[in-house]
């Protein structure tokens, strides 16, 4: 994926301009802590550095089983080069946020019947019982995103023979895109919101490492780091209850892929 020549002779590998590609592929993910504000009729609270989890499923056949490909955490990117070095994409970073049950978090705000749900703890915290609050993006926290990345043949400086046979490129790149949860969210009780809803932004970049074998298939590890911005999260079913957050990301990615001309 990336212009060097062996000898004399071009190789394909050599030039990127005009090829297409795609990628699936799966990750890990991290979240900073963060403040989440609830508001509807009877309720307006904050609660503050707020952990979350992913939800990973390890290596397992529904990445590649066509019925149940959106359970696990996934990437999926398709670009094309306009350049040897840039290339632009679309793509969708399928991610998981679980946010930590039971731990004391600080609040400020209102709802009715305080205590009512286990909640109330000394020194004006809250402990996040089930029964007062689950909130999820487990369908997912779902990244729209286009990026524009450049990408470097390394195989000169790793002195590899035959870049038609084995190529390994440097990645990076930034990004932005909107957020489509699909937000799985019981708040003091009410019956859960579950349709997908446009509910913010994010802004990212990564870099990484692209291993191509034979000229058309590869292997793509990447680090990608984010910020995400939520104002808008639907949380039942009715239009007045909604939350906000925002939020730092980490994902760890390997991906498989093809790179071919049209």
């Amino acid at each position: 994926m990336s212009t060097s020549t062996t000898g004399t002779v071009t190789k394909y590998a050599a030039h990127n301009k005009g090829k297409f590609y795609i990628y699936w592929g799966g990750n890990r993910e991290s979240f900073s802590k963060s403040d989440i504000h609830f508001k509807g009729a009877d309720y307006d609270f904050t609660l503050y550095d707020v952990h979350a989890h992913d939800k990973p499923k390890g290596w397992h056949v529904d990445y590649i089983n066509p019925s149940r490909m959106t359970i696990p955490q996934t990437n999926l990117r398709i670009g094309y080069f306009i350049s040897d070095h840039y290339n632009i994409s679309i793509g969708v970073d399928h991610m998981k946020y679980v946010m930590d049950q039971n731990r004391a978090v600080d609040y400020t705000g209102y709802y009715s019947n305080p205590g009512s749900y286990g909640e109330i703890l000394p020194n004006n915290q809250i402990l996040l019982t089930e029964e007062f609050l689950t909130f999820e993006h487990t369908d997912g926290l779902n990244y729209i995103n286009t990026e524009i990345c450049r990408v470097d043949d390394l195989s000169n400086l790793l002195k590899l023979p035959n870049i038609d046979k084995f190529q390994i490129n440097l990645t990076e790149g930034v990004g932005a895109g909107f957020l489509f949860p699909k937000t799985n969210a019981k708040v003091l009780g009410k019956e859960r919101h579950d349709d997908f809803h446009i509910s913010g932004y994010g802004v990212s970049a990564k870099v990484g490492l692209n291993f191509t074998f034979f000229k058309h298939f590869f292997i793509q590890t990447e680090l990608k780091g984010g910020y995400i911005n939520m104002s808008d999260i639907r949380t039942t079913n009715d239009a007045a209850d909604t939350a906000s957050q925002h939020f730092y990301f980490l994902q760890r990615i390997i991906s498989f892929g093809g790179i071919f001309k049209v």
